[in-house]
């Protein structure tokens, strides 16, 4: 499946099937991170979202960063169980390593457009 990547400023692309997270500026790939995804009783959602709020350490299971997303009740975090990355282990968010969250985190701002697919 083929996604369009839109020239606006920052984009992110997230494939369940690859398990990665891509960022996109002005349609250029500027990096991809490995992510877990929701397991099979709780899928992640798809379509196209955007980033409502941010929240540096948001507390609990959700690692050093929170981006909610326009879906309510999701979004893409940090997480303290690194070990899940690249699983389906989540309740259908986009998991991080925190490294990897606080560097997107400080990319992406509020009303950026994620595609789930």
């Amino acid at each position: 499946m083929c996604i369009p990547v839109a020239p606006s400023p920052v984009q992110i692309i997230i494939s369940i099937a690859a398990k990665t997270l891509s960022l996109y500026r002005e349609g250029r790939l500027i990096k991809s991170y490995p992510v877990a995804i929701g397991k099979p009783t709780t899928p992640t959602p798809l379509g196209t979202f955007t980033i409502i709020n941010k929240q540096v350490n948001p507390g609990g299971p959700f690692g050093t960063r929170w981006m909610g997303l326009s879906e309510p009740h999701y979004g893409i975090h940090g997480t303290n169980n690194p070990a899940s990355i690249g699983t389906a282990a989540s309740n259908g968010c986009i998991r991080m390593y925190n490294d990897d969250v606080n560097e997107l985190f400080n990319q992406v701002p509020v009303g950026t457009v994620v595609t789930i697919y």
